[in-house]
């Protein structure tokens, strides 16, 4: 398959540099929402410049200090729906060995946003597809948005995008954001994902040790007991048993709770 975008797509990459014609960007003006979209990738993925293209913000593109653990968030309207857009601090991992980390993940784990799109790099796939794999773990609300599909064609990549989106079991749309090519493509899957016309089923590990499911759904029960109304926890149940400090920590001090209430209420800020 080539690497360009499939027929499918060229409603957004028939034009480069063409905006959809119907998206209105709302910048930051933007104060009841229908749908949150979480946009989450490794640094250097054209992250921001898909937030960019989607909200009509100007974000600062290079890793200048203190970015990626600045909160950046923005608005747009799609075919009469609101969407609040959360840029998520740019990581290779959601296993919390950094503010960075710590912040995505509990953003995607407990704000539960409606859609969380994963930008990852077309040049660098096994590289990025770790934390898009990790984000699958977590919620099927998934869409892989592969950037600079510009530069790979360069190089003289071909990616076969369909047999992707087969074997990761969510949509896999191919953009090139400087370009603002593939947007149209991906307003689309925003939307179906966020209205519930698409359910996806994402690839997700299996765990075969002897024990181990049962030990994960012991101590998920454990987890809901103690934390009633917490998200996701057969995930935070798993990353216990795997020694992760910061989880215990949070829940230890009773943290869980509160991040899940205030995320899902007041968006990234809870999680900032």
């Amino acid at each position: 398959m080539s690497s360009g975008c499939p027929p499918s797509a060229c409603s957004g990459c028939a034009v480069p540099g063409r905006s959809p014609a119907s998206l209105q960007r709302l910048g930051l003006g933007l104060e009841n929402w229908d749908h949150v979209v979480a946009l989450a990738g490794n640094p250097n993925t054209g992250k921001s410049t898909v937030f960019n293209n989607l909200t009509g913000l100007r974000q600062h593109t290079g890793n200048w200090p203190g970015k990626t653990i600045a909160r950046a968030e923005g608005g747009f309207s799609y075919r009469d729906r609101r969407y609040k857009l959360v840029d998520l601090p740019g990581t290779y991992s959601l296993l919390s060995s950094s503010l960075d980390e710590e912040v995505a993940r509990d953003f995607i784990l407990f704000g539960k946003p409606d859609v969380t799109v994963v930008v990852v790099d077309a040049t660098a796939l096994e590289r990025n597809l770790n934390l898009a794999l990790q984000v699958l773990q977590i919620t099927d609300r998934t869409i892989v948005c592969l950037n600079l599909m510009d530069e790979a064609r360069a190089h003289g990549l071909r990616i076969d995008t369909r047999g992707l989106a087969r074997d990761l079991g969510v949509p896999v749309i191919p953009t090139a954001a400087r370009q603002r090519e593939g947007m149209e493509e991906l307003l689309g899957e925003i939307e179906r994902v966020a209205t519930g016309q698409l359910a996806a089923r994402p690839r997700r590990l299996t765990y075969d040790v002897p024990g181990l499911r049962d030990a994960i759904r012991r101590l998920a029960a454990e987890v809901e007991a103690a934390v009633p109304g917490v998200a996701n926890a057969p995930w935070i149940a798993l990353r216990l048993l795997h020694g992760d400090e910061s989880v215990r920590r949070a829940l230890a001090r009773g943290e869980l709770g509160l991040v899940s209430e205030d995320a899902a209420v007041g968006g990234v800020g809870a999680a900032a």
